[in-house]
């Protein structure tokens, strides 16, 4: 078939006079932007129009512009998507000859086009069909025609969408997740798709057309900008390329990064992430308004149905308390009405840690409020600061959407300055999948999965975090990650062998996998250098887990099990080097006066006897307290530090599963813990209470006082106030005379109330330190997740396998619960091996279940 283009004139018309004007256009000095966007839309209108004309259309006709070029957003290379609409009066005939004049000459000058023809009717039948077809028509423009016919379809396929969208939305939420797991995230890609990449332009367009569904609307602040990046660098491809392609290759980059001004490739990548990443977070925050929106309006016709048909009473959404200051509603984690984020500096990491361990996005409200009025952090931080650091860290997945919550609003930033050397910045290595900030934060993601393996799992997972910190600065990222780490951990709070501990983790990340997989390990000189780096096995502990979640976090290509074995046997060999410089935790030390005071009391009376006190920063942890307060201090501000509760009682069976079942009722979070047995060398000997005999097992006996259990609890409100002394201690009397069953009350409560959490936490992990770490007694180490009732249910397991509990000492790691468990068998003396490796695997038992 002869061109009918050929027969047009070489006027401004024609195809030669669109050329070459385009041309002109497209070469003009300046960087592409709307302005340039808008004039290349302007000329194809205008030329489309004149072809329009130049055709004698019959009436009832109108040429459209859909999709991408009806919003004006007109690439180099963009196809030119167009509807021929008419109203069916004409003839056929007449209508596929207007077509032929106007596709006939796009395709001569080799322009894409995406075309089709229909009546009003057919438009709206093909949009209810395809979902894809309906988006286009939402941004339908006229170029030339019958503009009535135009406005009349606009706003039946405006209405079908919202009329539609409790159906239509879902669809197209699924077809974004789709396209996702297909394409990637634009934020972290080297070679990323601008368009179809989550955070792309494909994702931007969503968001319109859930705007104009009038169900829910994106967050605005700063979504245009970010769309307008995309088209900017998507027109510099096109440029640079002379093809329609939206994928930016590295060898495109730097010419691309050139067309738009900047500096170099990397600085175009750290564009295209932030710009990204705004959108990728509406998207989050918009969906899931979409999903809140949806779920109360199913629920409305069965409420209706409830009541007899009547009218729906409005209910205010259901609120579950998660931490101080921090609620779930409707499915995210908001700030309770209490909340004062202007008087409370942690609450920023408290909602965090909350969400994440609940598995529960951070409201995008309560993240802005945060933002704009929460109160600085001191320097260093709080104790509970860090903790709620640690805790969010250690959750696993959920992690990283609330980290990017945080991060959307700048507030991870205010909490490590650092960072921003690091955010959005590209790792130019086809093994990196993630950039260097988000290559952190999964990071810790991994090392949460690993926390049984080491004794800190707080410094392992803190570690994770600050790992990468040095790249972006001169030099060896490790060596100045090193010295990074170390005014990151000071900043937090840690202690000053902590911190050493920090930088020599982060100095020395890449030390055993290179190690391992370049150097002899049979050399004795090799694992000489390690361990003198390392510098003792908990050290080297940790190191080990850290090196597994790095190149877990990493991609596919940084680890396999030849390098996972070759790591252990390195890993082996220097620990066996070290195996001198292994302490196991030492068994607490002697009571304070404080605690000698109430031991001699409890002895006296043979009933428990509490004291609180309230614990500041720089405590010691022991004395100084009074006995019966109500868990506040003398101004009545809340502590960040937690309050110290002391008990003592006669030592019996039972003494630990009640105390801290107690505790778990009255929702107290124990922080740390020491069980000890005293000896009190008191003359003359102490009688017994009248009304009570001498207990050979463990009360009093004949020739003197028996031993007293002394218990040091760190403990704060799990949310809302402390209880008084008078009834945590009126519970514990009702616990160990058996009136009040503990186990039973705490199952009763989780029925009722069943706690959320996100990921599955790694299983709980009990050993047996080595024989002879302790004369007197076998010690038990317990890693497990911590939880309300954790310590009632070790307790019980170890009543249940017929041993004492001598002394034991508690930590609370974040998230991680870290104890050290001193028993004995009946007659006081250390298990056998056989027997405290059947203990061991009970207690473990019973953690699992």
């Amino acid at each position: 078939m002869t061109s009918l283009a050929t027969h047009e004139k070489d006027d401004d018309s024609g195809p030669g006079g669109y050329a070459a004007a385009r041309l002109a256009l497209l070469r003009q000095e300046g960087r592409p932007g709307p302005p340039r966007r808008a004039a290349l839309a302007r000329l194809t209108d205008d030329w489309l129009a004149a072809l329009y004309a130049a055709a004698d259309p019959p009436r009832g006709t109108a040429l459209v512009a859909v999709g991408g070029y009806g919003r004006g957003e007109l690439s180099p290379r963009s196809d030119l998507d167009l509807l021929l609409l008419h109203d069916g009066s004409a003839a056929p005939g007449a209508v596929a000859a207007l077509a032929d004049r106007l596709w006939y000459p796009v395709w001569d000058l080799g322009l894409a086009l995406d075309h089709s023809v229909r009546t009003p009717g057919e438009a709206r039948r093909t949009a209810g069909e395809d979902l894809k077809v309906h988006l286009g028509l939402l941004d339908a423009r006229p170029l030339a025609g019958d503009v009535g016919l135009v406005a009349a379809l606009r706003t039946t396929v405006l209405a079908d969408w919202r009329n539609q969208a409790p159906a239509r939305l879902p669809a197209l939420h699924e077809l974004c997740r789709e396209r996702a797991e297909r394409q990637g995230e634009l934020p972290h890609l080297l070679e990323g798709d601008l368009k179809e990449a989550r955070g792309g332009l494909r994702d931007a367009t969503a968001l319109r057309a859930v705007a104009a569904s009038w169900l829910a609307d994106a967050p605005r602040e700063g979504l245009a900008d970010a769309a307008r990046t995309l088209l900017d660098v998507r027109d510099a491809l096109h440029l640079t390329t002379g093809r329609a392609t939206d994928r930016l290759a590295l060898q495109e980059q730097d010419q691309v990064a050139a067309t738009l001004g900047l500096a170099d490739a990397d600085a175009l990548l750290r564009q295209v992430s932030e710009a990204a990443r705004t959108i990728a977070y509406a998207s989050d925050v918009t969906w899931r308004e979409v999903q809140r929106v949806l779920r109360a309006r199913s629920a409305r016709p069965r409420l209706r149905a409830l009541l007899g048909g009547g009218r729906t009473p409005r209910t205010q959404p259901e609120r579950t308390p998660l931490a101080e200051g921090v609620v779930e509603m409707d499915g995210e984690a908001v700030l309770a009405r209490t909340a004062r984020p202007e008087r409370d500096p942690v609450l920023p990491l408290r909602a965090a840690a909350a969400a994440a361990q609940a598995g529960l996005p951070l409201s995008r409200h309560a993240v802005r409020r945060l933002a704009a009025t929460a109160k600085p952090l001191p320097v260093p931080w709080p104790a509970e600061a860090r903790e709620q650091l640690v805790t969010l860290l250690g959750a696993g997945e959920p992690t990283v959407a609330v980290w990017e919550a945080l991060e959307a609003e700048g507030l991870v930033t205010r909490l490590v300055p650092d960072w921003e050397r690091v955010r959005c910045r590209p790792q130019r290595n086809p093994v990196h999948t993630w950039t260097v900030d988000r290559h952190l934060v999964e990071t810790a993601v991994r090392a949460s999965s690993l926390t049984r393996r080491v004794g800190r799992p707080d410094l392992l997972l803190v570690a994770a975090l600050l790992h990468d910190l040095g790249k972006g600065r001169p030099g060896d990222h490790s060596v100045a990650g090193g010295t990074i780490a170390r005014d990151v951990a000071t900043r937090i709070g840690f202690d000053r062998a902590d911190t050493a501990v920090l930088a020599t983790l982060v100095r020395h990340h890449l030390l055993l996998v290179e190690t391992a997989t370049r150097r002899d390990l049979d050399d004795p000189a090799t694992v000489t250098a390690v361990a003198e780096a390392v510098g003792s096995v908990s050290t080297l502990e940790l190191l080990h887990a850290l090196t597994e979640a790095d190149a877990l976090a990493t991609g596919p290509a940084a680890w396999s099990s030849w390098r996972a074995a070759l790591v252990a046997d390195l890993v082996a060999r220097v620990a066996a080097a070290l195996s001198g410089d292994a302490p196991v935790a030492p068994e607490p030390a002697a009571p304070g006066a404080q605690e000698e005071r109430l031991a001699v009391e409890a002895l006296r009376t043979g009933e428990p006897v509490l004291a609180l006190h309230a614990q500041h920063e720089d405590d010691a942890g022991g004395g100084g307290g009074s006995g019966g307060g109500d868990g506040q201090d003398a101004a009545g501000e809340p502590e960040p530090v937690g309050v110290e509760l002391l008990v003592a009682l006669p030592d019996r069976s039972g003494v630990l599963p009640a105390v801290a079942g107690v505790l778990a009722l009255h929702r107290l979070t124990v922080r740390s813990a020491d069980l000890r047995a005293v000896d009190l060398p008191i003359d003359p000997p102490i009688d017994p209470p009248v009304g009570r005999s001498h207990d050979p097992s463990g009360g009093p006996g004949p020739g003197g006082p028996g031993p007293v259990l002394v218990l040091n609890w760190r403990v704060a409100a799990e949310y809302g106030s402390l209880p008084q002394a008078a009834r945590l201690r009126a519970d514990l009397v009702r616990a160990l005379d058996g009136s009040l069953d503990v186990a039973a009350r705490l199952a009763e409560r989780d029925a009722a109330y069943p706690r959320r959490r996100g990921v599955q936490a790694p299983p709980p992990r009990v050993t047996v330190a080595p024989a002879g770490s302790a004369a007197r007694a076998t010690v038990l180490e317990v890693r497990a997740q911590d939880a309300p009732g954790l310590l009632h249910r070790i307790g019980r397991a170890l009543e249940g396998a017929d041993v004492r509990v001598r002394s034991a000492h508690v930590s609370t790691l974040g998230a991680n619960a870290v104890d050290t468990v001193y028993v004995t068998d009946t007659g006081g003396a250390p298990l056998s091996d056989g027997a405290a490796a059947e203990v061991a695997r009970a207690l473990e038992e019973a953690l699992r279940a």
